[in-house]
């Protein structure tokens, strides 16, 4: 008899690697989860979380070619729970990229080319530069007829 993929059953924690750890199932098949299936925070040290011996929940997420069986531990939990897995997240570069300021006038960058874009940048940079030198050189002629006297 074997367990179906997707279902979740009752296992004994075999053995213990630095990858992750061997479960015995209620078939008597053996089947591994990975080191990142084990918990929903981030595992350095798979030790802090199972023992040899240890009765635990698992999901059967797969078989490879070979009849090995892949499970996992932290899709038991609820979905509130596996959501807290300090992986980075799959967004996109353009999600993440903050605005194109123009002035006071905001541009959905979304719409613009990587040309566009650029002539955008280099036209904030150098009126921003232009600032900074007028600003610079205020003081500067200030610190110098002050210091004539």
């Amino acid at each position: 008899m074997q367990v179906e993929i997707g279902t979740i059953v009752d296992g004994k924690v075999t053995g213990i690697k630095d990858f992750g750890a061997f479960v015995k199932l209620p078939t008597g098949e053996t089947g591994m989860v990975h080191i990142s299936e084990v918990a929903a925070s981030y595992v350095s040290d798979i030790h802090d979380f199972l023992t040899i011996g240890q009765d635990v929940k698992v999901k059967v997420l797969g078989e490879n070619d070979k009849g090995k069986i892949s499970l996992s531990i932290k899709q038991t939990l609820p979905q509130s729970e596996q959501k807290n897995t300090g992986a980075k997240k799959n967004t996109s570069f353009r999600a993440n990229r903050p605005p194109i300021w123009q002035g006071t006038k905001h541009t959905d960058s979304s719409s613009l080319s990587f040309e566009e874009m650029m002539a955008a940048f280099k036209k904030s940079s150098d009126e921003k530069m232009s600032d900074l030198r007028r600003g610079s050189e205020g003081r500067s002629h200030r610190r110098g007829n002050s210091n004539k006297g």
